[in-house]
């Protein structure tokens, strides 16, 4: 088995048989092909079902010289991933990055944004151009539905469902869920789609995305987080935001307001609950508050004897 066909069936096997999605596969195979254009360079044509723990050893090193613990850590988790591939289709044994340790990695809190903080993006958008409403939309309805990028952008008409207050939402793992609307949004998108997008010609095959650009494409991923970072520096807002920023945020408005972090599991479509478990750091002020005002202890005083 050469490399070509290697990628070639584990492209395939991502696609078919674990139903990922094109940015998860394109992430996996980029850990794959630096392993490979690694091997040029030593002139080492092995096929896949040679490598050794040595070599992952060595190209792991190498890559540490230019890349974070964390992108080492995803390196070989997807190197890690190819490997099982090729063990569970019986092309070798064993997995040679068994004996590789990843890196620790410190978990990293996300930054949120108060209230206020969205507003103040909101209002520095000019609204005297299409744009500008469709951007506001676009903040709107990642900040009101918590909503990845990939699923803001590759949004559709039909996936609306406003009279029944939801969105369908196409997550991680090409995996459909329903997302409450909020009436407010939902004013807003009409806004936008009776007012806006429907004076933009939409290219073949974008006939139903939700928000296009002016020349009737589907926005980029690239594009929002532009849009996003030019809002901040217009606000002089200090704080390194995304659209992920917007989507920490919704979740952590949630959580204050009393909701199950199963919910909020479900909101986001997070597939563990250990993911979701992250917002619970946010706030330990807010917990010590539930926890002091719903302890099963809290009736008690403690000048009683």
């Amino acid at each position: 088995m050469n490399w070509q066909q290697a990628t070639s069936d584990y492209t395939n096997y991502l696609k078919i048989e674990r139903g990922l999605s094109k940015n998860s596969i394109d992430s996996y195979n980029r850990d794959v092909k630096k392993l490979v254009s690694f091997l040029a360079v030593l002139k080492n044509k092995s096929s896949p079902i040679y490598i050794t723990s040595d070599i992952i050893q060595e190209f792991i090193y190498d890559a540490s010289k230019s890349i974070n613990s964390k992108s080492q850590a995803r390196l070989i988790s997807g190197l890690r991933s190819f490997f099982d591939y090729l063990i569970f289709e019986d092309y070798r044994q064993d997995n040679p990055t068994d004996l590789i340790e990843s890196p620790n990695i410190t978990r990293k809190l996300p930054d949120t944004l108060e209230k206020q903080e969205v507003d103040n993006l909101i209002a520095a958008i000019d609204l005297s151009h299409p744009q500008g409403e469709r951007n506001k939309t676009i903040i709107e309805t990642i900040f009101s539905c918590g909503l990845r990028v990939s699923e803001l952008i590759n949004l559709q008409l039909s996936d609306l469902f406003f009279n029944d207050g939801y969105i369908r939402v196409l997550g991680k793992g090409n995996k459909f869920r329903f997302v409450p609307i909020h009436h407010t949004t939902i004013k807003r998108l009409n806004f936008y789609i009776d007012e806006i997008r429907s004076k933009i010609n939409p290219k073949k095959e974008e006939e139903d995305i939700v928000f296009l650009n002016r020349r009737g494409k589907r926005l980029t991923r690239q594009m929002i987080f532009i849009i996003l970072k030019d809002l901040a520096i217009k606000t002089n807002l200090k704080k390194s935001i995304g659209p992920h920023t917007l989507r920490h945020s919704f979740a952590t408005y949630l959580l204050k307001n009393g909701a199950d972090l199963r919910v909020i599991q479900q909101l986001l479509g997070h597939e563990s609950i250990t993911t979701t478990e992250i917002y619970v750091h946010l706030d330990t002020s807010y917990l010590k508050e539930v926890v002091e005002l719903h302890h099963p202890r809290s009736d008690i005083n403690i000048n009683d004897k």
